[in-house]
């Protein structure tokens, strides 16, 4: 078959119940409230990459093409998103990697960036104990960097589940190419690049301009063209990183940790008064870890464990809602959303008690999926009033044991499966390139609690089991997961970036599938809503609700907050039952986004 793709924003005409057509950034009037076509999902018979970016779909494809496997494809992609999609594809950063093999296994790599030796419970306060703002917190600059893990993550996963038919050399060389020779630049990319892009600050959300980036002269001169700015149309070069690939490819991945590109950044970070140092790049590993499951309606849900509270977190709420029958309410009806707001309120009023990493502290993971615990907090929600946030606490599980972002999807010919998201936490991370590399490090430190109990970049309330510590992983909202049907074959696989939205995003993907029998592409473009706990607010996007509801939800005691944006920017495949066939599917909110398939 040949290879199969297409544009999102070019070919829907419609979405579902209450959405819209949407540019990436842009977006035009509300549809009509009945049921309207949704675009079909890309359709190919071996292999599918779905991403945010269509230049690193097709290097997955050409992979797979080579005779490499998900594996292969999705270390291949990751790279490339790094050239391409700077404000989240990285080396500088790290991530989750869920793999399902062909023969029904499932892992979970870890390469969540660690926390420099430096990084102590305060390190964020200033001497009146107040969380630092701006250069030298944890959100900008120099010192809000954790130590990068994504090299090490693509070295694991190559070394155990590669395919053995492609080197490391031969997986970094489609992004080296593309970083020396240059790409074209998308109207997305450009308007990133010059620097709107949504922000909260405290109760108040803002559109941030071009001076985030402007501040430090080699992202300036990089991504900024020195002040000239990107157009659509214009070819991107990055020599610095192109370089930094070549090391790679000579040296290997102990070339980023222990070799010159180490050095580089370790230097420039002492330079800045920098955490970070070559002695906490040599020392970080990357973890292999016990995937987390549960089960909804008889279908097996295989998720990330912590330090991603994601899987946790989306199984508790999963565990609420099956105890209502969903398909009896309407997919955009006011009790659907009343049911699910309230399942994301306790689950992450728990998220903000007990999760944190588990190689440093006790979470009680068997506890908070449990289906009893889930029934004691199903009983404390009223069918027809809202919760307060206020009143509603982390519950008592039992049996403790051990916003920028970007997610990717791969399905190979002989059923191996990817789910991947990685980040650099905030848009472009820290803002800072490390002098001569061209990698923009991460700001992942902010997902610490800098002060337990203090609001951070996303509003989200964070305990004392996510205190900063040397060496230790921040809680992570990423939730790549894997759906199987009833006979254990792979049904689906889902996952998005959004910061704390990325599991209610999989949750509603999840139960529109499940509860409304939606396809992939469908159950992708539907509206989404999001509630965190704190602050006490149900989110929906830009046309999500209609006035009938809007107003119901209202009449119930919901605050709803209607957000400039669009929620998450979802990837997924799903195989279809009869046929095998792979249907590849891409999120029309804000990306560049591609399913391709061969």
């Amino acid at each position: 078959m040949k290879t199969i793709a297409h544009r999102h924003l070019r070919l829907i005409s419609a979405f579902l119940v209450g959405a819209a057509v949407m540019a990436p950034v842009l977006f035009r009037a509300p549809l009509q409230s009945t049921v309207a076509a949704s675009r079909e999902p890309v359709r190919a018979r071996h292999g599918v990459v779905a991403s945010t970016n269509e230049v690193a779909s097709r290097v997955g494809v050409d992979i797979m093409k080579r005779g490499g496997n998900a594996v292969d494809a999705a270390i291949a992609v990751a790279f490339a998103l790094a050239v391409t999609h700077p404000a989240a594809g990285n080396l500088g950063g790290g991530g989750f990697m869920m793999i399902r093999l062909k023969n029904g296994r499932t892992t979970a790599i870890d390469y969540r960036e660690m926390a420099p030796a430096a990084a102590t419970r305060n390190v964020y306060l200033d001497k009146n104990g107040n969380v630092i703002q701006g250069e030298g917190g944890s959100i900008e600059g120099y010192r809000a960097a954790g130590v990068p893990g994504t090299v090490r993550g693509m070295e694991l996963a190559l070394k155990k589940y590669g395919s053995g038919k492609l080197s490391w050399a031969q997986l970094v060389e489609p992004a080296r190419s593309l970083a020396a020779n240059g790409f074209t630049v998308t109207r997305s990319l450009a308007r990133s690049l010059r620097g709107r892009r949504e922000i909260t600050r405290g109760n108040e959300t803002v559109d941030e301009n071009i001076e985030y980036l402007a501040k430090y002269p080699e992202t300036k001169r990089i991504y900024l063209n020195n002040g000239n700015f990107y157009n659509e149309g214009d070819v991107f070069r990055q020599p610095d990183l192109a370089a930094t690939f070549a090391r790679l490819q000579r040296g290997g991945p102990n070339e980023f940790y222990e070799g010159q590109t180490a050095r580089m950044i370790a230097e420039d970070m002492k330079r800045h008064n920098g955490l970070l140092t070559l002695d906490d790049l040599r020392g970080y590993v990357a973890k292999e870890r016990e995937t987390l499951r549960g089960n909804y309606r008889g279908y097996e849900i295989v998720s990330m464990p912590p330090p991603s509270s994601g899987g946790a977190v989306l199984l508790e709420m999963l565990n609420i809602l099956e105890g209502y029958d969903l398909k009896k309410m309407d997919s955009a009806s006011s009790e659907r959303y009343h049911l699910m707001t309230e399942a994301m309120r306790r689950a992450f009023a728990d998220r903000a008690e007990y999760m944190g990493d588990t190689d440093f502290v006790k979470v009680p993971i068997a506890g908070l999926v449990d289906k009893k615990y889930a029934a004691q907090l199903r009983s404390t929600i009223d069918l027809d009033r809202a919760s307060s946030s206020e009143q509603v606490k982390a519950g008592k599980p039992l049996g403790y044991e051990s916003e920028e972002t970007t997610h990717f999807t791969v399905v190979d010919g002989e059923g191996n499966a990817v789910a991947n998201t990685y980040t650099l936490n905030n848009s472009y991370g820290s803002a800072v390139v490390a002098k001569g590399t061209g990698i923009i490090m991460n700001d992942e430190m902010d997902d610490f609690a800098a002060k337990p109990g203090t609001p951070n970049l996303y509003g989200l309330i964070q305990g004392e089991r996510n205190a900063v510590a040397p060496r230790k992983r921040p809680l992570s909202a990423m939730t790549p997961t894997f759906v199987l049907r009833k006979d254990g074959s792979l049904w689906f696989t889902v996952g998005s970036p959004g910061g704390p939205t990325i599991i209610n995003t999989v949750l509603d993907v999840i139960t529109n599938v499940i509860d409304y029998n939606m396809n992939i592409q469908q159950a992708i473009d539907a509206p989404r809503i999001h509630h965190q706990w704190l602050p006490d607010e149900l989110v929906y996007e830009p046309y999500g609700l209609s006035g009938d509801t809007q107003r119901a939800l209202t009449s119930r005691g919901h605050k709803l907050i209607k957000k400039p944006r669009y929620l998450g920017d979802c990837e997924g495949i799903m195989i279809e039952e009869k046929t095998g066939i792979r249907l590849g599917a891409t999120d029309p909110r804000r990306s560049d986004g591609l399913a391709v398939g061969y």
